[in-house]
């Protein structure tokens, strides 16, 4: 008997030790790299906010195809540890796109793009970063629409989204590995469902493998950064641009950027814009209500896209504890601008200059167009669960702060929530008052949310139905939906 029992404790000691990562390397060639290990200290570097890199995963996996990632998911299945999947480690909110305790997924070797130089259809992986994924593109004569900073995972709003929507607006079919490991290829025509959550659902219903997406033909582009000191008056100038630019610019090959900047003590207080048209030259007036203002310097030219990318990578901040929020408002009547512009920025100003003490303190704000060519031109392409007003021109406001102390986290915490509060509330007073439109749906744009605003809550009560549904289909036991981070349904 007393064997018998030994050999039953010790299996029950056996059960209670087993881990995800331990069982990966017994049972699978999968690459499982341990905390004392080159790659997984390299691949915990690799976070916009530090925040997220002092959190430190039982092990990182790296995947190399929907196989390896449907093995890894049948292993988790087994066990109630938490987990984070990784591509472009661009959210600072800690625990959406990493871990502590728990295994990290990274999605780093599903860095494959496969062009089709006939058609423009390209498949790719998560793996890949935008400079990358466009440096892989140069020369083809073809470009993907996928977000603006080189540095980020491969979605998002575009400098090329008012000709064709959101960077998701092209996908075509995605590769996915369900929470039970099953993959599956979701389209339009194929699980329409789940195709239309995956665009702006978040980590609620598996990961995504691979991206098969519409590319679109590209030459040369012109764009670059203009830098101007700040004063009331340049303030109140650039506001009125980029408000006058979000109504009345016609050409989808222009875009914009609009942010303002300061960092400790006022040692920087400026504005710092991004230009961008698809193709070589602008037209002449094209960016004149900015250039007119008076620019103290102008790196904008023609150069590749791929170039742009690398160029704009300028603004990730390393090291430091990052915190992003947005806030979505419609874009101002004239006859309301000056007196809206105004008490917005008033309010961003205030907030930040009462921060400027904090060690090395980067605030800046950024107003960017979301016109309403935009969401038509999602629309048009596929559906989503942002599922954007094509009707009324908006303002995307992206707010940021970054700082060096961990122990400041809380107190930044505090500000940032002050921060797209006072605009949230502001906005809906100005539309009760008239002076803002009313009955227009203004979502948290995902990409930029903070962890506290409530992204679902925002949407159209029968999307977020929809992603409810679905995720509860998919993922009947809560793999994603009770043991990742990041906002659910």
């Amino acid at each position: 008997m007393l064997p018998l029992l030994l050999l039953f404790l010790l299996s029950l000691t056996a059960e209670v030790r087993a881990d995800t990562c331990s069982d990966l390397r017994a049972t699978t060639d999968i690459d499982v790299s341990a905390p004392i290990t080159l790659s997984y200290t390299a691949e915990q570097t690799q976070y916009w906010s530090a925040s997220c890199s002092a959190l430190k995963p039982s092990c990182i996996i790296f995947p190399t195809s929907a196989a390896e990632v449907s093995s890894i998911l049948q292993v988790l299945n087994t066990n109630n540890e938490p987990f984070a999947i990784k591509s472009g480690g661009h959210s600072p909110n800690n625990y959406y796109a990493s871990v502590s305790g728990g295994p990290l997924i990274s999605t780093q070797k599903l860095d494959h793009a496969r062009l089709n130089s006939t058609t423009g259809i390209l498949d790719f992986g998560p793996g890949n970063r935008l400079d990358g994924l466009a440096q892989k593109l140069q020369g083809t004569g073809w470009t993907f629409v996928g977000g603006r900073i080189g540095n980020t995972g491969t979605g998002g709003l575009s400098y090329m989204s008012a000709q064709y929507g959101w960077s998701a607006s092209s996908v075509i079919e995605y590769e996915l590995v369900l929470p039970n490991g099953t993959i599956v290829y979701p389209s339009s025509t194929n699980h329409p469902d789940l195709f239309k959550v995956l665009k702006g659902g978040g980590n609620n219903f598996g990961v995504v493998t691979n991206y098969k997406t519409r590319t679109y033909r590209q030459g040369s582009v012109y764009g670059g950064n203009l830098l101007f000191l700040r004063t009331p008056e340049t303030d109140t100038k650039i506001l009125q641009a980029v408000r006058d630019f979000t109504e009345y610019n016609t050409d989808d090959k222009a875009a914009v950027i609009v942010t303002a900047e300061r960092a400790q003590v006022n040692l920087v207080d400026s504005w710092i814009l991004f230009l961008f048209y698809d193709g070589p030259t602008p037209p002449p007036g094209t960016f004149t209500n900015f250039t007119s203002i008076g620019p103290i310097a102008n790196t904008a030219r023609t150069r590749t896209y791929a170039d742009l990318m690398t160029f704009s990578n300028w603004v990730v901040l390393k090291g430091f504890q990052v915190q992003i929020g947005t806030e979505t408002i419609p874009n101002p009547p004239k006859e309301h601008s000056a007196e809206i512009f105004a008490e917005l920025h008033t309010h961003w100003r205030n907030i930040s200059t009462s921060s400027l003490l904090v060690p090395g303190i980067v605030a800046s704000i950024a107003y960017q167009p979301f016109p309403k060519r935009i969401a038509a031109a999602a629309r048009a392409r596929s559906p989503d669960l942002i599922d954007a007003d094509p009707d009324v021109d908006k303002l995307i406001i992206e707010m940021n702060y970054a700082f060096l102390n961990p122990a400041d986290y809380g107190l930044m915490e505090q500000k940032m929530v002050d921060t797209y509060s006072g605009y949230r509330n502001k906005t809906l007073r100005w539309q009760t008052e008239g002076k803002l439109p009313g009955n227009v749906d203004l979502p948290v744009f995902m990409n930029y949310g903070f962890y506290r605003q409530d992204y679902f809550g925002r949407l159209k009560p029968s999307n977020r139905a929809l992603a409810r549904l679905v995720a509860e289909e998919v993922d009947p036991d809560g793999l994603f939906r009770g043991r990742t981070g990041g906002w659910k349904p």
